[in-house]
């Protein structure tokens, strides 16, 4: 992690350099938040964003960043918690576990696919045939595969 991706917390007197989550949360995308929360903290910890004993925000400075209720963060820490993905230490704080994050198919293409229905939905908005969106979405992969 660079320097701009931690921030500090103070606690019990003693400041701490803690990540920053880079988190998205939609609360009208049907999915529940702490779920979104549990996801995105996998596909960081997938990416190598998140690293063995990263210490991650506080249940309060997460729901306060993000203006959401603290018990859904207790929630999602809770759950990844039991499945070893992060641990406690009391009193302490919270950290990334050096348990190996690895993303099954379906969990990318779960991932990827909203991403691609909402590009196929503005293209329809803007009366593209599916030719044409094809052929922009090539385009792309091309260029995409050009800068590997």
């Amino acid at each position: 992690m660079s320097v701009h991706d931690h921030l500090c917390e103070v606690r019990t007197g003693q400041i701490r350099s803690v990540a920053i989550l880079h988190l998205r949360i939609d609360s009208a995308n049907g999915v529940p938040i702490y779920q979104q929360i549990i996801e995105q903290i996998r596909y960081q910890m997938a990416r190598g964003v998140l690293k063995a004993h990263d210490e991650l925000p506080s249940v309060r400075v997460l729901a306060s960043h993000y203006l959401i209720n603290p018990n859904t963060v207790v929630r999602a820490y809770l759950e990844l918690e039991r499945d070893g993905a992060i641990y406690k230490k009391r009193g302490m704080g919270t950290y990334v576990a050096e348990k190996e994050v690895t993303m099954s198919q379906e969990e990318k293409f779960e991932i990827v696919r909203p991403l691609l229905e909402r590009a196929l939905v503005q293209a329809a908005e803007l009366g593209m045939s599916p030719a044409e969106t094809l052929r922009v979405f090539q385009e792309c992969l091309n260029q995409f595969r050009k800068e590997d």
